[in-house]
Protein backbone atom coordinates (compact mmCIF):
# COMPACT_ATOMS: atom_id res chain seq x y z
CA UNK A 1 0.00 0.00 0.00
CA UNK A 2 1.42 3.55 -1.11
CA UNK A 3 2.76 5.74 1.68
CA UNK A 4 0.09 8.57 2.33
CA UNK A 5 1.83 12.16 3.06
CA UNK A 6 1.71 13.63 6.02
CA UNK A 7 1.15 17.65 6.59
CA UNK A 8 0.83 20.11 3.91
CA UNK A 9 2.31 23.53 4.48
CA UNK A 10 0.48 27.12 5.65
CA UNK A 11 0.81 30.26 3.08
CA UNK A 12 -2.66 32.43 4.08
CA UNK A 13 -2.79 34.40 0.82
CA UNK A 14 -3.27 37.88 3.06
CA UNK A 15 0.23 36.62 4.77
CA UNK A 16 2.29 37.02 1.53
CA UNK A 17 4.44 40.27 0.07
CA UNK A 18 2.13 41.01 -2.71
CA UNK A 19 -1.23 40.56 -0.73
CA UNK A 20 -0.03 43.04 2.25
CA UNK A 21 1.46 45.06 0.04
CA UNK A 22 -0.97 46.19 -2.00
CA UNK A 23 -3.33 46.46 0.38
CA UNK A 24 -0.76 48.59 2.48
CA UNK A 25 -0.50 51.21 -0.80
CA UNK A 26 -3.75 51.94 -1.01
CA UNK A 27 -4.54 52.26 2.97
CA UNK A 28 -1.70 54.73 3.35
CA UNK A 29 -3.66 56.99 0.53
CA UNK A 30 -5.99 59.09 2.62
CA UNK A 31 -4.12 60.02 5.50
CA UNK A 32 -0.94 61.45 3.04
CA UNK A 33 -3.85 63.95 1.50
CA UNK A 34 -4.13 65.82 4.88
CA UNK A 35 -0.75 67.46 4.72
CA UNK A 36 -1.85 69.21 1.35
CA UNK A 37 -4.82 69.96 3.40
CA UNK A 38 -3.14 71.55 6.04
CA UNK A 39 -0.40 73.41 4.21
CA UNK A 40 -3.65 75.26 1.98
CA UNK A 41 -5.19 76.12 5.63
CA UNK A 42 -1.78 77.19 6.80
CA UNK A 43 -1.15 79.29 3.58
CA UNK A 44 -4.41 80.65 4.21
CA UNK A 45 -4.32 81.75 7.88
CA UNK A 46 -0.43 82.82 7.99
CA UNK A 47 -1.52 85.30 4.75
CA UNK A 48 -4.42 86.28 7.96
CA UNK A 49 -1.96 86.86 10.16
CA UNK A 50 0.69 88.85 7.82
CA UNK A 51 -2.80 91.19 6.30
CA UNK A 52 -2.51 90.23 3.27
CA UNK A 53 -5.11 89.35 0.66
CA UNK A 54 -6.69 86.01 1.20
CA UNK A 55 -5.86 83.44 -1.39
CA UNK A 56 -9.77 82.49 -2.63
CA UNK A 57 -8.17 79.87 -4.64
CA UNK A 58 -6.78 77.85 -2.12
CA UNK A 59 -10.39 76.85 -1.00
CA UNK A 60 -11.65 75.02 -3.94
CA UNK A 61 -8.40 73.53 -3.79
CA UNK A 62 -8.37 72.36 -0.46
CA UNK A 63 -12.09 71.12 -0.81
CA UNK A 64 -11.08 69.36 -3.84
CA UNK A 65 -8.96 67.06 -1.57
CA UNK A 66 -11.54 67.11 1.34
CA UNK A 67 -13.83 65.44 -1.23
CA UNK A 68 -10.15 63.26 -2.50
CA UNK A 69 -10.12 61.57 0.77
CA UNK A 70 -13.43 59.75 1.12
CA UNK A 71 -13.14 57.66 -1.51
CA UNK A 72 -9.84 56.52 -0.57
CA UNK A 73 -10.97 55.66 2.63
CA UNK A 74 -13.88 53.58 0.67
CA UNK A 75 -11.15 52.15 -1.33
CA UNK A 76 -9.15 51.17 1.47
CA UNK A 77 -11.80 50.01 3.48
CA UNK A 78 -13.12 47.79 0.74
CA UNK A 79 -9.56 46.08 -0.14
CA UNK A 80 -9.31 45.08 3.29
CA UNK A 81 -12.75 43.79 4.10
CA UNK A 82 -12.15 42.08 0.40
CA UNK A 83 -8.78 40.76 2.05
CA UNK A 84 -10.37 39.62 5.13
CA UNK A 85 -13.24 37.29 3.01
CA UNK A 86 -10.53 35.81 1.22
CA UNK A 87 -8.18 34.78 4.25
CA UNK A 88 -10.69 33.84 6.51
CA UNK A 89 -12.18 31.52 3.27
CA UNK A 90 -9.17 29.66 2.68
CA UNK A 91 -8.05 29.16 5.94
CA UNK A 92 -11.67 27.20 6.52
CA UNK A 93 -11.34 25.64 3.28
CA UNK A 94 -8.10 24.29 4.30
CA UNK A 95 -8.77 23.35 7.68
CA UNK A 96 -11.96 21.42 6.83
CA UNK A 97 -9.85 20.28 3.56
CA UNK A 98 -7.00 18.87 6.25
CA UNK A 99 -9.55 17.66 8.67
CA UNK A 100 -11.81 15.85 6.77
CA UNK A 101 -8.49 14.08 4.87
CA UNK A 102 -7.01 12.87 8.58
CA UNK A 103 -7.12 9.15 9.29
CA UNK A 104 -9.49 9.00 11.80
CA UNK A 105 -7.44 6.13 13.77
CA UNK A 106 -4.88 7.17 16.22
CA UNK A 107 -4.30 8.63 19.50
CA UNK A 108 -3.52 11.76 18.52
CA UNK A 109 -6.99 12.52 17.04
CA UNK A 110 -8.99 15.60 15.84
CA UNK A 111 -11.54 17.23 18.44
CA UNK A 112 -14.32 18.81 16.69
CA UNK A 113 -14.84 21.41 19.08
CA UNK A 114 -11.12 22.64 19.01
CA UNK A 115 -11.87 22.61 14.97
CA UNK A 116 -15.64 24.46 15.49
CA UNK A 117 -13.79 27.27 17.87
CA UNK A 118 -11.22 27.97 14.91
CA UNK A 119 -13.85 27.94 12.12
CA UNK A 120 -16.15 30.49 14.40
CA UNK A 121 -14.50 33.42 16.91
CA UNK A 122 -11.18 32.20 15.89
CA UNK A 123 -11.75 33.33 12.38
CA UNK A 124 -13.56 35.98 13.13
CA UNK A 125 -10.40 37.40 15.25
CA UNK A 126 -8.18 36.42 11.75
CA UNK A 127 -10.58 38.52 9.53
CA UNK A 128 -10.40 41.94 11.89
CA UNK A 129 -6.59 41.47 11.79
CA UNK A 130 -6.62 41.40 8.06
CA UNK A 131 -9.56 44.45 7.94
CA UNK A 132 -7.99 46.41 11.05
CA UNK A 133 -4.80 45.51 11.92
CA UNK A 134 -3.10 45.22 8.84
CA UNK A 135 -4.01 48.54 6.79
CA UNK A 136 -3.10 50.08 10.44
CA UNK A 137 0.62 48.37 10.04
CA UNK A 138 1.10 49.64 6.41
CA UNK A 139 0.05 53.17 7.74
CA UNK A 140 2.32 52.84 11.14
CA UNK A 141 5.04 52.29 8.59
CA UNK A 142 5.32 55.45 6.27
CA UNK A 143 2.68 57.85 8.02
CA UNK A 144 5.04 58.85 10.79
CA UNK A 145 7.90 59.64 8.56
CA UNK A 146 6.22 61.31 6.08
CA UNK A 147 4.91 63.56 8.52
CA UNK A 148 8.08 64.05 10.63
CA UNK A 149 9.80 64.80 6.97
CA UNK A 150 7.28 67.88 6.26
CA UNK A 151 8.04 68.70 10.24
CA UNK A 152 11.51 68.97 9.64
CA UNK A 153 11.30 71.07 6.55
CA UNK A 154 9.77 74.09 8.98
CA UNK A 155 11.34 72.98 12.17
CA UNK A 156 14.81 71.70 13.51
CA UNK A 157 13.42 71.70 16.68
CA UNK A 158 9.87 70.03 16.51
CA UNK A 159 11.25 67.07 14.18
CA UNK A 160 13.43 66.49 17.16
CA UNK A 161 10.46 66.40 19.88
CA UNK A 162 8.91 63.80 17.70
CA UNK A 163 12.04 61.81 16.63
CA UNK A 164 12.39 61.08 20.38
CA UNK A 165 8.78 60.87 21.81
CA UNK A 166 7.64 58.70 18.64
CA UNK A 167 10.16 56.00 19.14
CA UNK A 168 9.12 55.34 23.30
CA UNK A 169 6.05 54.23 21.45
CA UNK A 170 6.90 51.20 19.58
CA UNK A 171 9.43 49.94 21.99
CA UNK A 172 6.41 50.62 24.93
CA UNK A 173 4.33 48.85 23.05
CA UNK A 174 6.46 46.05 22.04
CA UNK A 175 6.88 45.30 25.73
CA UNK A 176 3.54 45.09 26.35
CA UNK A 177 3.07 42.92 23.08
CA UNK A 178 4.94 40.19 24.36
CA UNK A 179 2.93 39.57 27.48
CA UNK A 180 -0.75 40.26 25.84
CA UNK A 181 0.21 37.38 23.11
CA UNK A 182 1.32 35.05 25.92
CA UNK A 183 -2.16 36.29 27.30
CA UNK A 184 -4.37 36.02 24.29
CA UNK A 185 -3.11 32.63 23.22
CA UNK A 186 -3.93 31.42 26.82
CA UNK A 187 -7.55 33.06 26.17
CA UNK A 188 -7.81 31.23 22.79
CA UNK A 189 -7.10 27.74 24.50
CA UNK A 190 -9.51 28.21 27.16
CA UNK A 191 -12.16 29.32 24.89
CA UNK A 192 -11.21 25.88 23.06
CA UNK A 193 -11.76 23.67 26.12
CA UNK A 194 -15.09 25.22 27.32
CA UNK A 195 -16.38 24.72 23.45
CA UNK A 196 -15.04 20.66 24.22
CA UNK A 197 -16.59 20.62 27.48
CA UNK A 198 -19.60 21.85 26.33
CA UNK A 199 -20.00 19.75 23.53
CA UNK A 200 -19.14 16.86 25.53
CA UNK A 201 -22.00 17.98 28.56
CA UNK A 202 -24.71 18.22 25.57
CA UNK A 203 -24.12 14.60 24.01
CA UNK A 204 -24.09 13.45 27.51
CA UNK A 205 -26.85 14.77 28.65
CA UNK A 206 -29.17 12.06 29.09
CA UNK A 207 -26.30 10.38 31.19
CA UNK A 208 -25.42 13.41 33.47
CA UNK A 209 -29.44 13.58 34.34
CA UNK A 210 -29.34 10.06 34.69
CA UNK A 211 -26.15 9.41 37.50
CA UNK A 212 -27.70 13.07 39.10
CA UNK A 213 -25.02 14.80 38.43
CA UNK A 214 -26.57 18.08 37.40
CA UNK A 215 -24.65 19.93 39.79
CA UNK A 216 -20.96 18.11 39.05
CA UNK A 217 -21.60 19.42 35.38
CA UNK A 218 -22.68 22.87 36.46
CA UNK A 219 -19.67 23.20 38.89
CA UNK A 220 -17.45 22.35 35.79
CA UNK A 221 -18.74 24.45 33.13
CA UNK A 222 -18.92 27.69 35.67
CA UNK A 223 -15.36 27.20 36.67
CA UNK A 224 -14.66 27.13 33.10
CA UNK A 225 -16.65 30.44 32.28
CA UNK A 226 -15.26 31.87 35.09
CA UNK A 227 -11.37 31.29 33.96
CA UNK A 228 -12.19 32.08 31.16
CA UNK A 229 -14.21 35.74 32.24
CA UNK A 230 -10.58 36.13 33.77
CA UNK A 231 -8.47 35.33 30.85
CA UNK A 232 -10.36 37.75 28.92
CA UNK A 233 -10.26 41.11 31.63
CA UNK A 234 -6.27 40.27 31.35
CA UNK A 235 -6.27 40.58 27.92
CA UNK A 236 -8.03 44.09 28.02
CA UNK A 237 -6.17 45.05 30.71
CA UNK A 238 -3.25 45.30 29.11
CA UNK A 239 -5.16 46.62 25.71
CA UNK A 240 -6.33 49.44 27.98
CA UNK A 241 -2.44 49.51 29.60
CA UNK A 242 -1.25 49.92 26.31
CA UNK A 243 -3.91 52.47 25.04
CA UNK A 244 -2.63 54.48 28.50
CA UNK A 245 0.95 54.44 27.56
CA UNK A 246 0.42 55.53 23.77
CA UNK A 247 -1.84 58.16 24.86
CA UNK A 248 0.89 59.72 27.40
CA UNK A 249 3.58 59.52 24.81
CA UNK A 250 1.53 61.15 22.15
CA UNK A 251 0.38 63.92 24.53
CA UNK A 252 3.70 64.57 25.66
CA UNK A 253 5.09 65.42 21.95
CA UNK A 254 2.07 67.04 20.71
CA UNK A 255 2.22 69.67 23.71
CA UNK A 256 5.85 70.01 23.29
CA UNK A 257 5.28 71.20 19.87
CA UNK A 258 2.32 73.45 20.67
CA UNK A 259 4.42 75.26 23.12
CA UNK A 260 6.75 75.82 20.92
CA UNK A 261 4.54 76.94 18.13
CA UNK A 262 3.27 79.07 20.23
CA UNK A 263 5.80 80.81 21.42
CA UNK A 264 6.92 81.52 18.17
CA UNK A 265 3.48 83.17 16.68
CA UNK A 266 3.89 85.23 19.79
CA UNK A 267 7.46 85.98 18.68
CA UNK A 268 8.73 84.96 21.94
CA UNK A 269 11.14 82.84 20.44
CA UNK A 270 13.39 83.57 16.94
CA UNK A 271 14.65 79.81 16.91
CA UNK A 272 13.16 76.16 15.97
CA UNK A 273 13.54 76.83 11.65
CA UNK A 274 16.42 76.31 9.49
CA UNK A 275 18.51 79.69 10.32
CA UNK A 276 16.16 81.65 12.04
CA UNK A 277 12.89 81.87 13.66
CA UNK A 278 9.74 79.87 12.75
CA UNK A 279 7.51 81.66 10.25
CA UNK A 280 4.35 81.38 10.73
CA UNK A 281 3.20 79.61 7.71
CA UNK A 282 5.50 76.71 9.48
CA UNK A 283 4.62 77.42 12.69
CA UNK A 284 0.75 76.67 11.56
CA UNK A 285 1.45 74.35 9.34
CA UNK A 286 3.47 72.00 12.27
CA UNK A 287 0.57 72.57 14.25
CA UNK A 288 -1.91 70.35 12.11
CA UNK A 289 -0.01 67.73 10.86
CA UNK A 290 1.95 67.09 14.20
CA UNK A 291 -1.05 65.46 16.01
CA UNK A 292 -1.15 62.85 12.55
CA UNK A 293 2.35 62.03 13.41
CA UNK A 294 0.52 60.04 16.35
CA UNK A 295 -2.33 59.11 14.55
CA UNK A 296 -1.15 55.72 12.97
CA UNK A 297 0.50 54.72 16.68
CA UNK A 298 -3.12 55.41 18.22
CA UNK A 299 -4.97 53.30 15.58
CA UNK A 300 -2.33 50.57 16.16
CA UNK A 301 -2.80 50.97 19.87
CA UNK A 302 -6.83 50.77 19.78
CA UNK A 303 -6.07 47.53 17.66
CA UNK A 304 -3.30 46.02 19.48
CA UNK A 305 -5.38 43.37 21.26
CA UNK A 306 -6.73 41.96 18.48
CA UNK A 307 -3.72 41.54 16.67
CA UNK A 308 -2.17 39.58 19.18
CA UNK A 309 -5.51 37.51 19.46
CA UNK A 310 -5.05 36.85 15.43
CA UNK A 311 -1.37 36.35 16.14
CA UNK A 312 -2.53 33.65 18.71
CA UNK A 313 -5.45 32.09 16.55
CA UNK A 314 -2.92 32.05 13.37
CA UNK A 315 -0.33 30.11 15.12
CA UNK A 316 -3.33 27.41 16.03
CA UNK A 317 -4.38 27.37 12.23
CA UNK A 318 -1.01 27.03 11.74
CA UNK A 319 -0.12 24.43 14.24
CA UNK A 320 -3.90 22.75 13.33
CA UNK A 321 -3.42 22.70 9.43
CA UNK A 322 0.45 21.55 9.42
CA UNK A 323 -0.28 18.65 11.93
CA UNK A 324 1.90 15.24 10.87
CA UNK A 325 -0.95 13.46 10.54
CA UNK A 326 -1.49 10.65 8.09
CA UNK A 327 -4.16 11.03 5.31
CA UNK A 328 -6.96 8.84 4.54
CA UNK A 329 -5.71 7.52 0.32
CA UNK A 330 -8.27 8.37 -2.27
CA UNK A 331 -10.42 10.97 -0.43
CA UNK A 332 -11.18 13.33 -3.51
CA UNK A 333 -10.75 10.77 -6.03
CA UNK A 334 -14.60 9.83 -7.87
CA UNK A 335 -15.22 6.16 -7.22
CA UNK A 336 -16.05 4.93 -10.65
CA UNK A 337 -17.13 1.84 -10.70
CA UNK A 338 -17.67 0.02 -7.41
CA UNK A 339 -15.22 -3.23 -6.32
CA UNK A 340 -16.48 -6.49 -6.21
CA UNK A 341 -15.19 -9.80 -5.05
CA UNK A 342 -13.36 -11.19 -1.92
CA UNK A 343 -11.21 -8.77 0.61
CA UNK A 344 -8.08 -10.06 1.47
CA UNK A 345 -4.84 -8.44 3.01
CA UNK A 346 -1.02 -9.81 2.87
CA UNK A 347 1.94 -9.53 5.12
CA UNK A 348 0.06 -5.94 6.66
CA UNK A 349 1.80 -4.29 9.33
CA UNK A 350 -0.87 -1.77 10.89
CA UNK A 351 0.75 1.70 11.94
CA UNK A 352 -1.97 3.32 14.27
CA UNK A 353 0.19 5.97 15.45
CA UNK A 354 4.06 6.94 14.74
CA UNK A 355 6.65 4.89 16.62
CA UNK A 356 4.06 2.01 16.93
CA UNK A 357 3.79 -0.84 14.61
CA UNK A 358 1.50 -4.27 14.65
CA UNK A 359 2.01 -6.94 12.76
CA UNK A 360 -1.13 -8.71 11.97
CA UNK A 361 -1.96 -12.50 10.26
CA UNK A 362 -2.74 -12.52 6.67
CA UNK A 363 -6.74 -12.58 5.99
CA UNK A 364 -9.47 -13.07 3.13
CA UNK A 365 -13.29 -12.60 3.78
CA UNK A 366 -15.85 -12.95 0.51
CA UNK A 367 -19.06 -12.37 -0.06
CA UNK A 368 -21.37 -14.53 1.60
CA UNK A 369 -19.27 -15.68 4.74
CA UNK A 370 -18.77 -14.44 8.19
CA UNK A 371 -15.41 -14.15 10.02
CA UNK A 372 -14.69 -13.41 13.47
CA UNK A 373 -11.72 -11.21 14.30
CA UNK A 374 -10.29 -12.30 17.37
CA UNK A 375 -7.19 -10.91 19.26
CA UNK A 376 -6.56 -9.33 23.07
CA UNK A 377 -7.15 -5.37 23.24
CA UNK A 378 -4.82 -3.71 21.71
CA UNK A 379 -4.00 -6.30 19.37
CA UNK A 380 -4.96 -4.06 16.11
CA UNK A 381 -8.46 -5.43 15.43
CA UNK A 382 -9.87 -2.02 15.50
CA UNK A 383 -6.73 -0.84 13.52
CA UNK A 384 -6.88 -3.47 10.73
CA UNK A 385 -10.58 -2.93 10.31
CA UNK A 386 -9.89 0.74 9.76
CA UNK A 387 -6.83 0.07 7.18
CA UNK A 388 -9.09 -2.31 5.26
CA UNK A 389 -11.41 0.63 4.72
CA UNK A 390 -8.53 2.95 3.99
CA UNK A 391 -8.90 4.81 6.61
CA UNK A 392 -5.38 3.86 8.98
CA UNK A 393 -2.42 4.20 7.87
CA UNK A 394 -0.24 0.87 7.16
CA UNK A 395 3.74 0.50 7.35
CA UNK A 396 3.55 -2.41 4.56
CA UNK A 397 1.82 -4.41 3.26
CA UNK A 398 -1.01 -5.11 0.71
CA UNK A 399 -4.94 -5.05 1.14
CA UNK A 400 -7.14 -6.17 -2.41
CA UNK A 401 -10.52 -6.02 -3.19
CA UNK A 402 -10.99 -8.02 -6.06
CA UNK A 403 -7.59 -8.07 -7.25
CA UNK A 404 -8.06 -4.14 -7.18
CA UNK A 405 -4.79 -2.99 -4.67
CA UNK A 406 -6.03 -0.22 -2.23
CA UNK A 407 -4.41 2.97 -3.23
CA UNK A 408 -4.67 6.42 -4.07
CA UNK A 409 -6.68 5.80 -7.50
CA UNK A 410 -8.71 2.79 -6.27
CA UNK A 411 -9.63 3.55 -2.57
CA UNK A 412 -12.43 5.45 -3.11
CA UNK A 413 -14.08 2.66 -5.60
CA UNK A 414 -13.43 -0.23 -2.51
CA UNK A 415 -14.96 2.68 0.12
CA UNK A 416 -18.11 2.50 -2.03
CA UNK A 417 -18.19 -1.46 -1.37
CA UNK A 418 -17.72 -1.43 1.78
CA UNK A 419 -19.87 -0.87 4.87
CA UNK A 420 -18.61 0.10 8.21
CA UNK A 421 -19.73 -0.18 11.93
CA UNK A 422 -17.30 1.56 14.45
CA UNK A 423 -17.24 1.24 18.29
CA UNK A 424 -18.41 5.25 18.26
CA UNK A 425 -20.38 5.90 15.45
CA UNK A 426 -20.70 9.52 13.88
CA UNK A 427 -23.63 10.87 12.23
CA UNK A 428 -24.38 13.39 9.74
CA UNK A 429 -26.41 16.46 9.99
CA UNK A 430 -29.75 15.46 8.10
CA UNK A 431 -32.57 13.57 9.91
CA UNK A 432 -32.08 10.07 11.06
CA UNK A 433 -34.50 8.77 8.06
CA UNK A 434 -32.45 10.03 5.81
CA UNK A 435 -29.26 8.19 7.27
CA UNK A 436 -30.44 5.04 7.52
CA UNK A 437 -32.04 4.99 3.59
CA UNK A 438 -29.30 6.66 2.37
CA UNK A 439 -31.91 9.31 1.02
CA UNK A 440 -34.28 6.39 -1.52
CA UNK A 441 -37.56 5.87 -1.02
CA UNK A 442 -37.97 2.72 1.58
CA UNK A 443 -41.67 1.85 2.10
CA UNK A 444 -42.53 2.43 6.09
CA UNK A 445 -43.03 -0.95 6.23
CA UNK A 446 -39.54 -1.91 4.99
CA UNK A 447 -37.92 0.57 7.44
CA UNK A 448 -40.46 -0.46 10.32
CA UNK A 449 -39.05 -4.63 9.63
CA UNK A 450 -35.79 -3.61 9.57
CA UNK A 451 -36.18 -1.86 12.72
CA UNK A 452 -37.73 -4.71 14.64
CA UNK A 453 -34.90 -6.97 13.39
CA UNK A 454 -31.97 -5.19 15.14
CA UNK A 455 -34.66 -4.16 17.98
CA UNK A 456 -34.24 -0.79 16.81
CA UNK A 457 -37.81 0.40 17.45
CA UNK A 458 -38.09 1.50 20.67
CA UNK A 459 -34.92 3.55 20.28
CA UNK A 460 -37.11 5.46 17.29
CA UNK A 461 -39.91 5.60 19.18
CA UNK A 462 -37.67 7.45 21.88
CA UNK A 463 -36.60 10.30 20.34
CA UNK A 464 -39.03 13.90 20.38
CA UNK A 465 -39.20 13.64 16.71
CA UNK A 466 -39.06 10.24 15.19
CA UNK A 467 -37.15 9.35 12.41
CA UNK A 468 -37.20 12.87 11.60
CA UNK A 469 -34.96 13.82 14.48
CA UNK A 470 -31.72 14.98 13.84
CA UNK A 471 -29.02 13.13 16.34
CA UNK A 472 -25.97 15.06 15.91
CA UNK A 473 -22.44 14.20 15.17
CA UNK A 474 -22.36 12.06 18.19
CA UNK A 475 -25.72 10.83 18.14
CA UNK A 476 -27.08 12.61 21.55
CA UNK A 477 -29.80 10.82 22.66
CA UNK A 478 -28.75 7.03 21.82
CA UNK A 479 -26.10 5.20 23.54
CA UNK A 480 -23.00 4.04 21.69
CA UNK A 481 -25.33 0.06 22.12
CA UNK A 482 -28.23 2.30 20.20
CA UNK A 483 -26.56 3.78 17.52
CA UNK A 484 -24.50 0.38 16.50
CA UNK A 485 -27.86 -1.19 16.03
CA UNK A 486 -29.40 1.93 14.15
CA UNK A 487 -25.74 1.91 11.72
CA UNK A 488 -26.75 -2.12 11.29
CA UNK A 489 -30.28 -1.20 10.21
CA UNK A 490 -28.84 0.98 7.78
CA UNK A 491 -26.46 -1.79 6.63
CA UNK A 492 -29.86 -4.11 6.25
CA UNK A 493 -31.31 -1.19 4.00
CA UNK A 494 -28.90 -0.96 2.22
CA UNK A 495 -26.75 -4.40 2.33
CA UNK A 496 -23.06 -3.62 1.16
CA UNK A 497 -20.42 -6.23 -0.27
CA UNK A 498 -18.36 -6.20 2.88
CA UNK A 499 -19.64 -5.62 6.16
CA UNK A 500 -16.58 -4.41 8.82
CA UNK A 501 -18.20 -4.09 12.19
CA UNK A 502 -16.30 -3.23 15.60
CA UNK A 503 -17.88 -4.69 18.61
CA UNK A 504 -20.99 -5.13 17.35
CA UNK A 505 -22.44 -6.62 20.53
CA UNK A 506 -20.55 -4.35 22.78
CA UNK A 507 -22.88 -2.93 25.79
CA UNK A 508 -25.89 -4.75 24.82
CA UNK A 509 -28.08 -7.25 26.99
CA UNK A 510 -28.06 -10.55 26.00
CA UNK A 511 -31.65 -10.69 24.35
CA UNK A 512 -30.73 -7.54 22.41
CA UNK A 513 -26.59 -9.22 21.26
CA UNK A 514 -28.68 -12.57 20.06
CA UNK A 515 -31.01 -9.91 17.55
CA UNK A 516 -27.90 -7.81 16.58
CA UNK A 517 -26.32 -11.45 15.50
CA UNK A 518 -29.33 -12.59 13.69
CA UNK A 519 -29.34 -9.22 12.11
CA UNK A 520 -25.65 -10.10 10.72
CA UNK A 521 -26.45 -13.41 9.66
CA UNK A 522 -29.32 -11.96 7.60
CA UNK A 523 -26.66 -9.67 5.81
CA UNK A 524 -24.57 -12.40 5.19
CA UNK A 525 -27.77 -14.64 3.87
CA UNK A 526 -28.15 -11.82 1.22
CA UNK A 527 -25.00 -11.74 0.32
CA UNK A 528 -22.98 -10.06 2.01
CA UNK A 529 -19.48 -10.63 3.66
CA UNK A 530 -19.63 -9.57 7.43
CA UNK A 531 -16.04 -9.22 9.52
CA UNK A 532 -16.27 -8.49 13.04
CA UNK A 533 -13.82 -7.58 15.74
CA UNK A 534 -15.01 -9.14 18.91
CA UNK A 535 -14.74 -10.81 22.39
CA UNK A 536 -17.94 -11.88 22.53
CA UNK A 537 -18.28 -15.83 22.90
CA UNK A 538 -21.98 -15.84 21.05
CA UNK A 539 -20.87 -13.91 18.17
CA UNK A 540 -17.74 -15.71 17.53
CA UNK A 541 -19.86 -18.67 17.61
CA UNK A 542 -21.98 -17.58 15.30
CA UNK A 543 -19.94 -16.76 12.74
CA UNK A 544 -18.26 -19.43 9.92
CA UNK A 545 -14.90 -18.91 10.72
CA UNK A 546 -13.02 -17.37 13.20
CA UNK A 547 -9.55 -15.43 12.51
CA UNK A 548 -7.04 -14.98 15.56
CA UNK A 549 -4.72 -12.36 15.16
CA UNK A 550 -2.85 -13.20 18.53
CA UNK A 551 -0.66 -15.18 16.83
CA UNK A 552 0.78 -12.47 14.67
CA UNK A 553 1.43 -10.41 18.23
CA UNK A 554 3.36 -12.79 19.73
CA UNK A 555 5.75 -13.42 16.41
CA UNK A 556 6.37 -9.50 16.95
CA UNK A 557 7.10 -9.64 20.85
Amino acid sequence: MAAVPRGQPFDPPVETSFARRRIGMVAVLSPLVWPGQAALLAWIISDMIAGRDLPWHAIPAFLALACLRAPLDWLSMRHAQAAARTLVASLRHRLIAATVARCPGGKDGTNAAEIASLLGEKATLVAVWAERVVPIQARVMVVPLAILLLVASQSWTAALALALTGPAIPLFMALIGYGARAVARAQLVETGALNRLLIDRVAALTDIRLLGAEGLAMQDLAARSTSLRERTMKVLGLAFLSSTVLEFMAALGVAMVAVQMGLSLLGLVSWGGWGGPISPFGAVFVLLITPDFYQPLRDLASVWHDRAGAEAALAEYRAEIGRDLPAIPGLWTAPGRMADGPLDWRDLVLEPCPGLRIPVADGRIAAGEAVALVAPSGAGKSSLLLALCGLAPVASGTIRMGGLPLADDTAAAIRTALGWIPQSPRFPSGSLRQFLTGGDDVPAERLAQVLRQVRAEGIVAALPDGLDTRLGETGGGVSGGEARRLLIARALLNPPRILLADEPTADLDADTAAAVVQALLALRRQGTGVLVATHAPALVAAMDRRLDLQAAMELAG
